[in-house]
């Protein structure tokens, strides 16, 4: 959902970053490096991934997140191969819950979508097998998630119009803000608050990367500056939908994955296996 769309959900959200600093305690993530960020504390390190292959082309990893000699949050993590899985965009305003999504779509993955506003309805341009959704007068200055038979990625719309990047795709979205871009660069205002994330990257190999955070740690520039410095070597990261709303699934091969993030309410029952957490827009991983 559009974040800061309504005075409830802001004072929500303020009870969620309060559970958020509860969960992590009052310390300070370890530094990644020697250097600091300008606010003066330092920045979460990644631990090492293993990456677990599902299949040819779709791969899976949990990447702990320390900070102080401990864990203090966890990403989960999904690498796949364009040429071998195709991505679909849907936007359903009633919402469904990730199961729903996943049969309905027949997707052996669904991750989150862009914001929605409170009817459902996209807030920012998507493509749905070609039909646009969302509003058609949109400035776009962050980023777009791009599914083509040519190619499936992140695209930098600081270099582009979202029209332009739309072009001859049939499945897109645009999100913000972009994490990291072209340049190194990224179109993060610094902030405090933290949630639950989710964003979508794409590699130095043209892979895209999916991932969600378990828990609530990140403000989007300590995250945006984590996948900077991370072991994915990600060309490209754009931030989608957060809070309550970042959900992943996976069911493929023997494998399982279900969870959304922390409520708003700061309450315990939305995270974790098997959520009701209704999403209207959702965007789904299938074998070519």
């Amino acid at each position: 959902m559009k974040p800061n769309t309504t005075t409830t959900r802001n004072a929500a959200f303020v009870s969620a970053v309060a559970g958020a600093l509860a969960l992590i305690g009052t310390c300070a993530f370890a530094p990644a490096t020697s250097k600091t960020n300008p606010r003066g504390t330092s920045a979460p390190a990644a631990s090492a991934i293993t990456w677990k292959r599902l299949d040819a082309g779709f791969e899976v990893a949990e990447m702990p997140v320390t900070g102080q000699g401990r864990e203090a949050e966890r990403m989960l993590l999904a690498r796949i191969d364009p040429a071998r899985f195709r991505f679909v965009l849907r936007n359903a305003p009633a919402g469904h819950t990730l199961d729903e999504w996943m049969r309905e779509l027949g997707a052996v993955m669904v991750i989150n979508g862009s914001f929605f506003a409170v009817d459902g309805k996209p807030d920012t341009p998507i493509l749905s097998e070609g039909v646009l959704l969302g509003p058609q007068d949109y400035d776009a200055r962050h980023g777009a998630f791009v599914a083509s038979p040519r190619f499936s990625g992140v695209r930098d719309l600081r270099k582009e119009s979202w029209r332009q990047a739309f072009a001859g795709a049939d499945n897109a979205m645009v999100s913000f803000p972009l994490l990291l871009g072209t340049d190194g660069g990224n179109s993060v205002q610094p902030s405090d608050r933290r949630a639950s994330r989710s964003f979508v990257g794409q590699d130095r190999s043209g892979r895209v990367i999916f991932g969600t955070t378990r828990g609530a740690s990140f403000a989007l520039d300590r995250l945006a500056a984590f996948l900077k410095a991370s072991p994915l070597q990600l060309d490209l990261a754009l931030n989608l939908d957060g809070g309550p709303y970042a959900c992943q699934a996976i069911a493929f091969k023997g494998y399982e994955r279900n969870l959304c993030g922390e409520p708003n309410d700061g309450g315990q029952g939305a995270r974790g296996e098997h959520s009701s957490r209704r999403l209207p827009i959702a965007l789904g991983v299938l074998p070519r």
